[in-house]
């Protein structure tokens, strides 16, 4: 009997296209497909074919987490081929709630993730033997917590209990269910933005009070942020002016300083100054009478008392002329 080779679809390798979506055949490859273990996956068999891993979810509002646990279920095995179902907006809103997102938005959503490489739509809310075999899945990756719903107390454990099941790690601290959470707490500062970017209040199914009284806040906010912007301005402002102040006024002390040391420079005990007055009173000495040659006395004239400085007192004017008089006495 001649062996058939696979045809499997291979993991996308270019990310400049979306995930394609599943046919109603899906893999029409017409090779056997083996059970696996995971053990053996994991080492890399089979080697013709990739690892057929689906995950599935509602991925309402699809944010990291979502793309976390997809990551981990891509890289589970060497050659992963991640098929990820996403189930209808009936099933959604019959078993679990109303979602933000269309089921068509969710779809999209899920084919622009690169983890991915296969969306499956309208996916059945309990796999089925006949829906793995379609599909021809190798195993199920999800998180390990049970999940009850449609009468089960978890929808997974049939998967468990054939070794089909691998189980991934949940994000903590971020849900779509925490999302809706803050929308619905901080419902009025959404409904003020929407109507601030355009929405009318019956888009956003807003009385005519609240409308006014949005719009009214939203004034008040507007007043509040030009007054805070002027308060910001005023006090760059005072900022800018108590700097150039603080300049200033360092200017004037090193001027101050420069001024005074080229003060004492000029006028101190070793200054300029003080050596011109020493200079000038030397020259003054030197031209002074006193300190000039004695002349030659005329035989004719009697010699003038020599000039002194400061005048001589009485007594000594007196000691003068009896010096001078007996000093004629000698010449005569």
């Amino acid at each position: 009997m001649e062996e058939l080779e696979h045809t499997c679809p291979q993991p996308r390798t270019r990310l400049t296209e979306p995930a394609i979506f599943a046919k109603e055949t899906s893999c029409d490859c017409r090779a056997p497909h083996e059970k696996l273990s995971i053990a053996q996956a994991r080492c890399g068999t089979p080697a013709d074919r990739p690892v057929r891993v689906y995950a599935d979810g509602i991925f309402d509002l699809f944010h990291s987490g979502h793309a976390r646990a997809l990551m981990q279920a891509k890289n589970l095995f060497p050659n992963g081929y991640l098929i990820v179902g996403v189930c209808s907006d009936e099933l959604t809103h019959k078993y679990k709630g109303f979602t933000v997102m269309t089921e068509e938005e969710r779809y999209e959503a899920l084919r622009h993730c690169r983890y991915v490489d296969e969306v499956v739509r309208d996916a059945p809310w309990t796999l089925t033997p006949d829906f793995l075999e379609k599909h021809k899945i190798d195993f199920v990756a999800h998180d390990d917590i049970p999940y009850s719903s449609a009468g089960s107390e978890d929808v997974y454990k049939h998967i468990k209990e054939a070794g089909m099941f691998v189980p991934t790690q949940r994000t903590e601290g971020i849900s779509t269910s925490d999302i809706i959470t803050r929308i619905v707490r901080d419902y009025d500062v959404y409904a003020r933005r929407n109507l601030q970017r355009g929405y009318t209040a019956k888009e956003l199914n807003v009385s005519y009070i609240n409308e006014k009284k949005y719009r009214l806040q939203n004034q008040v906010d507007k007043m509040k942020e030009k007054v805070k912007t002027v308060e910001e301005r005023s006090k760059h402002f005072v900022n800018r002016v108590e700097e150039k102040s603080h300049d200033l006024i360092q200017k004037w002390e090193e001027k101050s300083r420069e001024f005074i040391g080229n003060f004492l420079e000029l006028f101190g005990p070793d200054g300029a100054w003080q050596m011109f007055q020493e200079r000038s009173g030397r020259m003054i000495q030197a031209l002074s009478p006193s300190s000039s040659p004695t002349r030659e006395r005329s035989p004719s004239r009697s010699p003038s008392p020599p000039s002194q400085w400061p005048p001589l007192s009485p007594k000594g004017a007196s000691a003068s002329i009896s010096s001078m008089s007996e000093g004629d006495d000698d010449d005569k």
